[in-house]
This record gives C-alpha cells, sequence and structure tokens, in this order.
C-alpha cells in the first residue's frame, strides 16, 4: 500500500560507504519522478545523476546541509528547464519538480534506499553555485539535490497526523 511506502520514507544522513547504488536501481528512481504529474503535462523537470566521487564530496563546500553526500553512493539534482513551460504552466516549476522529487524518495523507500531532500531554490547563492559547478546554462534551474544510498541508519518516524491542523468544511 502506498501509506507504507510513506511511512517508510525517512530523511536519512548516514550511508554505507562505497555500498553501491545500481544503475538499474537509478532509472527506476528517475522513471518515479517522470512520472509524477505536472501543470499541462509540461514535464519541465531534468535529471543529474552525480556518481563521481570528487564531484560528491564538492557539492557540501557549496550548500552546508549536504554533508550526508560525503557517504552517499550518489545524488540526484532535479532540475527546472524553464524552456520546457509556456503559457499556463509558467512559474509552475517548484511544483512540478516538488512532486517527481516526491516519486524519487517514495521509490527510493520501495527500494530499500536511504535519501535526503535537500533545497536549492529558491536560494539565489545556491542555485548560482550549482549552475557554475555542473556548467548550467541560465534556462535550467538546479531545484533541490538528492543524496541517495543505503542507509546505515534506522530513523525513527518524524511525521504524524494532526487533527487541529485541517479545517472540515460540510
Amino acid at each position: 500500500m502506498i501509506i507504507e511506502a510513506i511511512k517508510d520514507r525517512k530523511s536519512i544522513r548516514n550511508y554505507v560507504p562505497e555500498a553501491n547504488v545500481s544503475e538499474e536501481q537509478i532509472k527506476e528512481l528517475l522513471e518515479a519522478a517522470m512520472l509524477a504529474p505536472s501543470a499541462c503535462n509540461s514535464r519541465p523537470w531534468t535529471f543529474i545523476v552525480v556518481q563521481n566521487r570528487a564531484k560528491l564530496d564538492e557539492i557540501p563546500k557549496i550548500h552546508p546541509y549536504t554533508q550526508m553526500l560525503t557517504t552517499a553512493s550518489c545524488a540526484i539534482i532535479v532540475c527546472a528547464d524553464l524552456n520546457l513551460q509556456s503559457g499556463v504552466s509558467t512559474g509552475f516549476f517548484p511544483q512540478d519538480c516538488g512532486a517527481a522529487t516526491q516519486n524519487i524518495l517514495l521509490q527510493a523507500a520501495e527500494l530499500g534506499l536511504g535519501t535526503c531532500w535537500c533545497g536549492i531554490y529558491p536560494k539565489e547563492d545556491k542555485v548560482s553555485a550549482f549552475r557554475s559547478l555542473f556548467t548550467l546554462p541560465d534556462n535550467i534551474v538546479p531545484f533541490c539535490v538528492i543524496a541517495v544510498g543505503v542507509p546505515a541508519e534506522e530513523m525513527g518516524s518524524r511525521g504524524f497526523y494532526e487533527e487541529n491542523k485541517v479545517k472540515w468544511i460540510k
């Protein structure tokens, strides 16, 4: 059931170093991402898969909340291609990329992998730093970076239902 995958998903910050995440697993994560809904089915996302250890180790130097990448097997950078949105869909890339990101996280949980979602957009200093590190053109907006690996820790559930945050209108 989908609720089990949702409950199983945790933000993992410690991974088994050198553990293998296969190309097949990464493709499953990306397929899940590309099945996400998007405004007017514009599908404005593009992805960078980082497996190079030197590049993974560079990311925490430009984004202090990504220290977990020092043990993660890879990272997926979810980006928006502004050229893929027009008309009614213009400006909706944060929602579209957010949906794609959540699908990656849930599929990773299903595969027994750990992930941690670290935002980039809308922090312009981080957007610029990622554009520079990965030589991205102006139409590509790095939205977030997701650490992916084999978890080296057990995390308890942090989410829960809060009735006081729901307003019923009947």
